[in-house]
Formats: structure tokens, C-alpha cells, sequence
């Protein structure tokens, strides 16, 4: 008789198709949530490092044309970059789980998906954060721009790398010295080879001097709020769904 269990391999409902229009679909829901946190807290700090960056111009006598209105920005420009930013990492988010799903023990769907965001949150996003924490659009040397984006993507790249490996080295560890074991050493791996990786890459200073503090680190959490509330919709509103579909 066949089997009906969601901990069971993936039923022929499960296909990829599916499976990436699903991601996507949550990916807008997340994103839609994220905006929510963007606009109550990070707009307001947008707005003061603006008016911090017109300040300082109109003191050193040079001020850039604005190419795209303030309310552009903060309305369907927002939209458009973070409902755009949500359909590409839930389509990712969904290659992923088809690729985790089967392959971490006896994890039935919704813990898989909640593993693999907590996992994709932390590549993603933890660790180029530690190392590289977000900036609001105004502040830095617009000269250095291009440079301090590509450490940005290259720390992403590390976070990822450093995730596969972690797991990989979980995975091969668990039948020999269990599953907590396993757990506790690879993390412990994770956090010393991003330590010594944090040393060795350059951080170039990309706050200017005299920039309010507080603006800096609300728009920060704000940011990094908007990544939690994210990853948290993919991981827990996809698991569901997709549980839901195989125990259809």
C-alpha cells in the first residue's frame, strides 16, 4: 500500500514547476511583509542620511541633480527592487529545499524548509552582515561604490561556500560520532574559518565622519529586520504549503 507520509520521499505533486512557482509565490508574500518593516523603519533613516548627505553638499558647495524623486524612491521604486529581491530568492529558496528535501534524515517538509532558511539567512545575509553590515543609499564615497560592492558579493559567495561545507562535514560526521556531535563540531568550523576569513578581507570605511550614529544603526536593524522577516515567511509559510500539498 502506498504511503501517504509527508516524511516520505517527494510525491509526483512536488515538481520542480511547482515547487519554484510556490517559492515564488512566498517570496512576493515575504517580500509584501518586508516592505511593511522597510517603510515604518528604514524609510525614516533613508530620509535623514539624504538629508545629512544635502547638508554636507550644500556646505562644500556641490549638489548632484536628483536623477529619481524622493517619493519615487520610497514608493514604487521600493516595491519594484524588494518584490523583485522576493521572487528571486524564492525561487532560489525552492531549488534549494528540492535539492535538501530527502537528504537531511527523517525531516519532514516544514522542517526541512524552516532548515534551509535558517541556513540561506545566514549565507546570505549573516555573515556578509557581520562583515559588511548595510550603509543607507547616501552615505559613503560614491567613488568606492563598485569596490565595496564586489566585497559585498564575495563575502556572500564565502557565506555560502562555508554553509555547503558545514553541512557537508555534518552530514559525513553524524554516523560516527552522532547527530548532536556533528552539529556542535561543524558549527564551531563555520564560526573559526569565518573568523580568520573576516581578518584577511578588507573593510574599507564606508561611514563619513560626522554621520549620526543612531541613523546608522537604526537603518542597520531596520535592514537586517526586513532579511529576517524575509527568510522567516519562506521558511515557515513554504513548509506549510508544501506539507499541506503532500499530505494531498
Amino acid at each position: 500500500m502506498a504511503s501517504h507520509d509527508a516524511t516520505a520521499s517527494p510525491a509526483p505533486l512536488m515538481t520542480m514547476r511547482a515547487l519554484l512557482v510556490r517559492g515564488m509565490a512566498v517570496g512576493i508574500a515575504g517580500a509584501a511583509l518586508a516592505l511593511v518593516v522597510a517603510w515604518i523603519y528604514g524609510e525614516p533613516q533613508v530620509g535623514a542620511a539624504i538629508s545629512f548627505e544635502e547638508a554636507h553638499a550644500d556646505h562644500s558647495g556641490g549638489h548632484e541633480a536628483e536623477v529619481v524623486s524622493r517619493a519615487v524612491q520610497k514608493s514604487l521604486g521600493l516595491v519594484t527592487a524588494v518584490g523583485v529581491y522576493g521572487v528571486a530568492i524564492g525561487g532560489i529558496f525552492a531549488i534549494a529545499f528540492a535539492f535538501a528535501y530527502g537528504r537531511l534524515g527523517a525531516l519532514h517538509a516544514r522542517a526541512t524548509a524552516a532548515l534551509v532558511a535558517l541556513l540561506g539567512f545566514v549565507a546570505v545575509e549573516g555573515v556578509p552582515f557581520l562583515k559588511y553590515p548595510a550603509t543607507p543609499p547616501a552615505v559613503g564615497n560614491p567613488d568606492t561604490i563598485g569596490g565595496r560592492t564586489a566585497l559585498y558579493f564575495g563575502m556572500v559567495a564565502i557565506g555560502i561556500a562555508t554553509v555547503v561545507g558545514a553541512v557537508v562535514v555534518c552530514r559525513r560526521l553524524a554516523p560516527r560520532v552522532g547527530a548532536w556531535n556533528a552539529v556542535t563540531l561543524s558549527a564551531v568550523a563555520f564560526v573559526l574559518v569565518n573568523a580568520v576569513l573576516f581578518q584577511v578581507t578588507p573593510k574599507p570605511d564606508a561611514v563619513p565622519s560626522g554621520f549620526p550614529a543612531e541613523t546608522l544603526w537604526d537603518f542597520r536593524i531596520a535592514s537586517l529586520g526586513m532579511q529576517v522577516v524575509l527568510w522567516a515567511t519562506l521558511g515557515l509559510l513554504f513548509g506549510w504549503l508544501t506539507e499541506r500539498a503532500a499530505r494531498k
